[in-house]
């Protein structure tokens, strides 16, 4: 494990390959964490590419460096996060990839700082959220998914995921991924990341701001004003998107098939759910290569 300030954080993370290596940057999603790229990352870093996997803001050993900052998990600053380590690590330019939020992070530095991407890999399609449609409702298959969210609206979800944030993190695990087999020892792994202080903090504030129930981070109005406009993706992207995705449908990654005006490949997984990387790491390496030799 490595250290950087980046920003607003002390990023902890992992690093694999030869450090002249093109530079890939993984991200994890809720509830997850690095762990979910100990497959990929090693045969990435074999493959030639320098890659980095940072424990984003609120999980494992990253923390805030002021204790004024607010812990805020809205889109913008999980963007603005990436891109601030790319600049600590004098990164000029780099495939990304993720899924959830850290397939979010991936599409807005895309989106606003394609100079910086040579390439995307985005699970689950254009994940840059629409806040001022998010009153309106979806058909009902897709807003029975979104129970954790709306749970965590109220301060009785606040305290249930405080007290039990194992149990929740792991039921959510099993609905997103309803055919991965994953044992104790893998979920523990990753569960470390969330004895974070401010892992609670950031994810509340994550499920409130993007349903318009809390204030965002001052310092990220700009790019939350940006964001709002729904802006296309240009650089080569692959798309990945599991057909037993618990959070999401595939229909739903077509859907916004225009949101991508560059080089664009979307692959449907059979038999994969909300986690890819973890659960069909070969179709997420050679995706990353994809998009690397689009590139």
């Amino acid at each position: 494990m490595q250290r950087i300030t980046a920003g607003v954080l002390d990023v902890a993370y992992l690093e694999y390959g030869p450090q002249d290596g093109p530079p890939v940057i993984l991200l994890h999603g809720f509830p997850y964490d690095v762990h979910a790229y100990d497959v990929v990352a090693p045969l990435l870093g074999a493959a030639g590419k320098r890659v980095i996997v940072p424990w984003l803001r609120g999980y494992g050993p990253t923390r805030f460096l002021s204790a004024h900052t607010p812990r805020s998990g809205e889109q913008a600053v999980l963007g603005m996060d990436l891109l601030a380590l790319l600049d600590a690590l004098a990164i000029p330019q780099a495939v990304v990839a993720g899924y959830d939020w850290g397939g979010r992070a991936a599409c807005i530095v895309a989106a606003l700082w394609p100079e910086r991407v040579a390439g995307l890999v985005s699970c689950g399609g254009y994940n840059i959220q629409d806040i001022a449609q998010a009153g309106t409702p979806q058909p009902a298959e897709a807003e029975y998914r979104l129970w954790y969210q709306y749970y965590l609206h109220s301060e009785r979800g606040r305290a249930g995921l405080t007290q039990d944030r194992d149990g929740f993190c792991r039921l959510l695990w099993r609905l997103w991924s309803p055919t991965w087999q994953f044992d104790d020892a893998t979920f523990a792994r990753s569960a470390e990341a969330f004895a974070n202080p401010d892992f609670v903090d950031v994810v509340v504030q994550s499920y409130r701001h993007r349903f318009g129930l809390a204030a965002g981070d001052p310092v990220a109005l700009a790019t939350e004003a940006r964001l709002a406009a729904q802006p296309t993706i240009g650089v080569p992207t692959v798309v990945l998107h599991g057909d037993v995705d618990g959070v999401s449908s595939a229909s739903q990654s077509a859907a916004k098939r225009d949101r991508f005006t560059g080089p664009y490949t979307r692959h449907v997984l059979p038999g994969i759910g909300h986690n890819p990387p973890q659960e069909a790491p070969q179709a997420f390496v050679a995706a990353v290569l994809e998009v690397a030799a689009a590139g």
